[in-house]
């Protein structure tokens, strides 16, 4: 396994938040902070330090407040954490005693899965396929 495989995370995903008026509160961030926005909030580029040429991507979204996606924790944010093998990190959790909420799903641009923390927060583990992200949205997403 490679040092990159051994990490269990490499990053910050994606930054989800419950507000009162997500479309009025997402273009406020487009109007007067510089956010490229579209339906599912901002995409944030960035490339990596040990693989420059290589892109990858940060999903920043507002929610509604009575949104359901964050259950079963109430808190009002969600953190999505990038990692290298989704598979290593549910095995070294496992072995730790800590099994998800939900089971691993899988889509083009990567493989998801949720955990709640010690103190009820739930986060996102992906495994991101970063190219579907550069083809579909290429110099659209915020730098």
């Amino acid at each position: 396994m490679s040092d990159q495989q051994n990490k269990k995370v490499t990053g910050i995903g994606g930054i989800f938040f419950k507000c009162q008026d997500p479309k009025g509160l997402k273009s406020w961030y487009q109007q007067h902070l510089g956010l490229k926005t579209d339906q599912y909030g901002a995409l944030f580029e960035f490339r990596h330090v040990d693989e420059p040429e290589r892109k990858g991507y940060l999903q920043w979204s507002t929610m509604p407040e009575d949104t359901e996606y964050f259950q079963p924790s109430e808190k009002q944010f969600m953190i999505n954490y990038r990692v290298a093998d989704l598979d290593y990190v549910l095995d070294e959790l496992k072995k730790a005693g800590i099994e998800p909420v939900d089971k691993v799903e899988s889509y083009d641009y990567g493989r998801f899965v949720h955990l709640v923390d010690p103190e009820g927060n739930k986060i996102e583990l992906w495994e991101p396929v970063d190219q579907v992200f550069t083809e579909e949205f290429g110099d659209e997403a915020t730098k």
